[in-house]
């Protein structure tokens, strides 16, 4: 079996050889540091060479603009004492701590009214702009279709509520779902036309695998908006990206959330959503093995916690047999539940990824 019918087998409930061994997350980029910083030569590389991945899902994001073009470039408005004022590439004028890493806190938002959002949609978002593909687009498209790995459309930070979020900052956002509907489904519902004009053109050229939306819309108490307002506000689109995806044949439609998303699970199913990350351990109290259990249409990568890395090779063990019923099934992929934390010694990860392999290729 090729990694990529693995991949696609998996993902959609069917017979497999073995699961895949590949991981969506990699680590923090202060991870990287600490890692650097116990000696570990080319850490940014070292964390998947040598293992003997299957090779990862090809992101057509990395080579295709697919964010804002002309895009957001960066620039520092104010040096405080303590801290940066700045616009980041979203678009969004942040202020962030000039020591150590914290998440920035959003001063202005790129979007507070609809002149605000239809000036970024006519500026920034037309799907048409030939600068979007590079020259060598055929040879690369060709190079694609040549590989043995699944091909993904969508990447962080497009989502109809992640995107939301970014565009509006996360309060305003919320209240924007009872104040200002309209707006709303006119935000979602241009995005949605702007990604399938823009992954359209891909799918004239390439044999396209898996629709990525990114919404991180749960917490620990689960989503951040009602049931109701997915069904309202998100699933009209969703059904757009479905209908999309069996007209050009794109068998995986994929959904990133954090936290707690176990109540997601069937309100996206009804829009044709069949596979879904990263099933927080710690952050969503995940537990995968009842959840696959309770929801065997929905594929689901992750869920294993990526804390029990912080803490040695027994609680990795351990966490290792609470997920080993899954390992080899129909339906799941094994792999940590987000990013690597920096509080994972390079030595522990290096163990964790070798026993994990051991189980896959038992």
């Amino acid at each position: 079996m090729t990694s990529r019918e693995r991949y696609i087998n998996c993902a959609l409930g069917r017979p497999i050889d073995r699961s895949p061994f590949l991981f969506y997350f990699g680590p923090w980029g202060e991870t990287l540091d600490v890692w650097r910083r116990e000696g570990v030569p080319h850490p940014e590389t070292a964390w998947y060479e040598g293992f003997g991945f299957d090779p990862f899902v090809i992101q057509t994001a990395g080579t295709v603009n697919t964010l804002y073009s002309p895009g957001y470039v960066p620039e520092v408005l104010e040096v405080r004492e303590n801290s940066v004022v700045e616009r980041n590439t979203l678009g969004q004028i942040v202020e962030r701590r000039r020591y150590g890493d914290t998440i920035p806190h959003i001063v202005r938002p790129p979007v507070t009214c609809l002149s605000d959002w239809k000036r970024i949609r006519d500026e920034r978002l037309d799907p048409d702009d030939p600068s979007r593909f590079p020259a060598n687009y055929g040879a690369i498209a060709a190079s694609w279709m040549a590989a043995d790995a699944p091909v993904q459309v969508g990447i962080y930070p497009w989502g109809l509520f992640g995107t939301l979020r970014d565009l509006m900052r996360v309060e305003e956002c919320l209240f924007a779902f009872y104040d200002e509907p309209e707006l709303v489904k006119e935000i979602m519902n241009d995005l949605t036309d702007f990604w399938l004009a823009l992954y359209g053109k891909i799918c004239r050229t390439v044999r396209v695998d898996i629709f990525h939306i990114w919404e991180d819309m749960s917490g620990k108490q689960g989503s951040l908006i009602s049931y109701d307002m997915v069904r309202e506000f998100m699933l009209p689109q969703y059904r757009r990206i479905r209908d999309f995806c069996r007209l050009h044949d794109i068998p995986v439609i994929q959904v990133d959330t954090d936290g707690d998303c176990e109540g997601l699970i069937p309100v996206f199913h009804e829009a044709g959503i069949n596979m879904m990350m990263p099933f927080e351990v710690t952050e969503g109290g995940g537990d995968i093995v009842g959840m696959r259990a309770k929801y065997p249409y929905m594929a689901m990568q992750g869920g294993i916690d990526k804390c029990a890395l912080m803490r040695g090779h027994a609680e990795i063990d351990r966490e290792l047999l609470r997920v080993a019923p899954l390992i080899g099934k129909p339906g799941y992929f094994p792999a940590l539940d987000h990013l690597i934390p920096p509080d994972v010694p390079f030595e522990n990860y290096c163990y964790f990824v070798n026993r994990l392999k051991e189980m896959i290729f038992a």
